[in-house]
């Protein structure tokens, strides 16, 4: 009993600080983990999985909102269309085949990554046009935030903001259609589409998918997924875990956060077009 509970508390930590860093849930560290390594049944881990969203984002929205490096106005417009999406994507099932989706989906995650590989072989992370988008002026969308490896203040702009709501429509899509995650869409459309910095996207990503994971919560408590014995050790580190990892993705260059990030995309697109033929490499 003892060692699982250190055990989970050290998975909590890995995860909400990978998490933190990342922008995205810490289900597809976790849930590997206690499946495959642990050989813990899949609804329990799935159960963990939202649990562990939640507390990535607790934890560490609260050191990016203090250090003012979240945008909040655009985590509310994409919140607003991955809503709908999910939504829409609910209400959409069993119509289209989950396979076509899973395609789709996995097709577009290896052309972010191909995307975020260009973006880090021009090592041009600010956009800085002569004339502003309209869009992001008129509903204040571009912003600043104090990068502490550079020691300075930058201001950036935002972009392509049509483009960054579909995104995430059709990110809900997929999450009401097919029950995954949506981190990774998240900071792809804000660091692809609309042109925002890494460190931006990936605070504002931690922040919209606590939302997101908070709607759904109560539902997986009432159907017994979420197991105390599982849930709250791993929340506990996750906490510890995010707001350190917030620190640290504070500190750490852009290059290398993007580094990271590129082949879990690579990873996350190439695990959906398996999945859309049938070859399951592990859950999502």
């Amino acid at each position: 009993m003892i060692t699982s509970t250190l055990l989970m508390l050290a998975v909590g930590l890995f995860a909400g600080i990978m998490g933190a860093i990342l922008g995205i849930g810490g289900g597809m560290i976790i849930t590997p983990i206690i499946t495959l390594a642990l050989g813990l049944d899949i609804k329990y881990a799935i159960g963990a999985s939202i649990i562990a969203v939640i507390a990535t984002s607790s934890g560490s929205t609260i050191a990016f909102l203090k250090d003012d490096v979240l945008n909040l106005r655009v985590a509310m417009f994409l919140e607003i269309a991955t809503t709908i999406g999910a939504i829409v994507g609910a209400i959409l099932t069993g119509i289209f085949h989950p396979a076509i989706l899973y395609f789709l989906f996995g097709s577009l995650l290896i052309f972010s990554s191909w995307n975020m590989y260009r973006k880090l072989r021009s090592g041009k992370e600010i956009l800085k046009r002569a004339k502003p988008d309209k869009w992001a002026q008129k509903f204040n969308l571009n912003s600043s935030y104090f990068d502490k490896n550079l020691n300075k203040q930058i201001d950036y702009q935002v972009e392509n903001i049509p483009g960054g709501l579909s995104i995430m429509f059709g990110a809900g899509i997929a999450s009401g259609m097919l029950g995954i995650g949506s981190g990774a869409f998240k900071v792809m459309a804000m660091d692809n589409a609309m042109k925002m910095p890494l460190k931006p996207s990936s605070a504002t990503s931690n922040l919209m998918m606590g939302v997101t994971a908070a709607a759904s919560a109560s539902v997986y408590f009432f159907n017994g997924s979420i197991k105390p014995g599982i849930a709250v050790p791993l929340a506990l580190g996750i906490l510890v875990g995010a707001a350190i990892g917030s620190r640290i993705m504070q500190h750490l260059p852009s290059r290398v956060i993007r580094m990271i990030f590129i082949p879990i995309l690579l990873y996350l697109g190439l695990q959906m077009i398996f999945k859309a033929f049938g070859v399951t490499i592990v859950t999502i």
